[in-house]
């Protein structure tokens, strides 16, 4: 091997066991939260907005931005004590202070210009993912009722402290025109109007960004990948986590299977430390020195290469879940849902397919060219990972 490759793969190596230094061993998806939208047309030119926002975080934030130390002592007893009732009440009796948080960051505009807000009813309370949201209705009045309709939400941003990446699910149905869009901090509006292409790009840049953004998954990922010796298997493991990880993604965020996060979190980060650990126990057994480590039977597989199939199709029908709460869709069936639902899984699966173009390409040549360097490279990779998955399993469970 040449000094140059040796020194790249080397550079590689260390930069994989880098990133599990640094790791922050945290819930994949517990720093983040969604707020949900839907936009109707109403009677006499009037828009309505139904906004869902996690209840605690709504407190905490409106009380913050509004000096009010009664709604957050009042709100943050109601989430303690779990009662539906008395959250929507604290919110109720301090309507002003949690209108204006929303008013201040939340808008609509006909044309460019911007329409008046008015609160239609109390606040309402129901749970998604387990965790309780409030649902505020505003009716929007437009001046400009022919023009292009245009929502503008900045709910929860980044420098208020109490969460990071929040994004925004909406919903509309308005003169004749439906369908969804995604919002965050980067792309914080949409248009009634926006063509399909621009609501595929909305979905599939959310799916990339969450799999970029989400470690434990991407763990997961290069375990199965310096686990795989040959391209058939790695397409085969691929495969095989793709097509469990999107029946439950699928079947969770359209509402028909509920498993809670204190559950999933920590059934993801044992399954990094078992599909790492697994490729550990086939170097202890000496199995990883030949080509034909999987035997040939049925698809070159024997075997322990269809149990560690079976392994990684259970784990990732667990990742589905996991990738349905991070999205937190659980509304029910539509065409236009389960379009943007297929849309973030193609970004999911972008990426995936892109770091296994990238990485399991430089470990088959360090495998072919320096094969004793190459099982301590994938050895000591496992080793990183799997310790970081039963780290991150102790602490899920007990924080769960």
């Amino acid at each position: 091997m040449s000094p140059h490759i040796r020194r790249a793969l080397t550079a590689f190596a260390v930069l994989v066991l880098a990133l599990l230094a640094t790791a922050r061993p945290a819930l994949a998806h517990g720093f983040s939260s969604t707020v949900f939208l839907h936009v109707s047309g109403e009677a006499e030119g009037r828009i309505r907005t139904d906004l869902a926002l996690e209840y605690d975080l709504f407190v905490v934030s409106a009380a913050d931005a509004a000096h009010d130390d009664a709604l957050f002592r009042a709100g943050t007893a109601a989430f303690e004590d779990g009662d539906a009732k008395a959250q929507a009440e604290a919110l109720d009796a301090h309507a002003k202070s949690a209108l204006a948080y929303v008013e201040d960051r939340f808008a609509v505009t006909s044309g460019g210009s911007a329409c008046r807000p008015a609160h239609v009813g109390g606040f309402t309370m129901d749970r998604r993912e387990g965790v309780p949201y409030a649902h505020l209705l505003l009716d929007w009045d437009c001046a400009d009722r022919e023009s292009t309709l245009a929502v503008r939400g900045t709910l929860f941003p980044d420098a208020e402290g109490y969460v990071k990446g929040t994004k925004t699910i909406a919903t509309y149905d308005v003169a004749g025109r439906s369908g969804s869009a995604a919002l965050d901090a980067a792309h914080p509006s949409f248009s009634v109007e926006q063509t399909w292409y621009e609501r595929f790009w909305e979905f599939f840049r959310l799916g990339a960004e969450h799999l970029l953004g989400g470690i434990d998954h991407i763990l997961f990922l290069l375990a199965l990948i310096v686990g795989s010796r040959r391209p058939r298997e790695i397409v085969l493991a691929a495969t095989s986590f793709t097509i469990a990880h999107s029946v439950t993604f699928l079947l969770a965020a359209l509402g028909a299977v509920d498993v809670p996060a204190r559950v999933v979190e920590p059934v993801i980060a044992l399954s990094i430390a078992v599909v790492a650990g697994g490729w550990l126990w086939r170097l202890a057994r000496g199995r990883a020195e030949g080509e034909a480590a999987y035997g040939d039977g049925p698809l070159g597989l024997d075997r322990t290469g269809w149990t560690r199939l079976g392994v990684v199709f259970c784990f990732g029908l667990v990742h589905g879940l996991g990738f349905a709460g991070a999205l937190g869709i659980d509304e029910a069936w539509s065409w236009t849902l389960l379009w943007s639902l297929l849309v973030f899984n193609i970004g999911i699966e972008a990426v995936q397919l892109g770091l296994i173009a990238l990485v399991f390409p430089l470990l088959l040549l360090l495998r072919r060219r320096a094969p004793r360097t190459a099982l301590w490279v994938t050895g000591a990779i496992s080793a990183g990972v799997a310790a970081m998955g039963l780290v991150w399993c102790v602490q899920r469970v007990l924080e769960g």
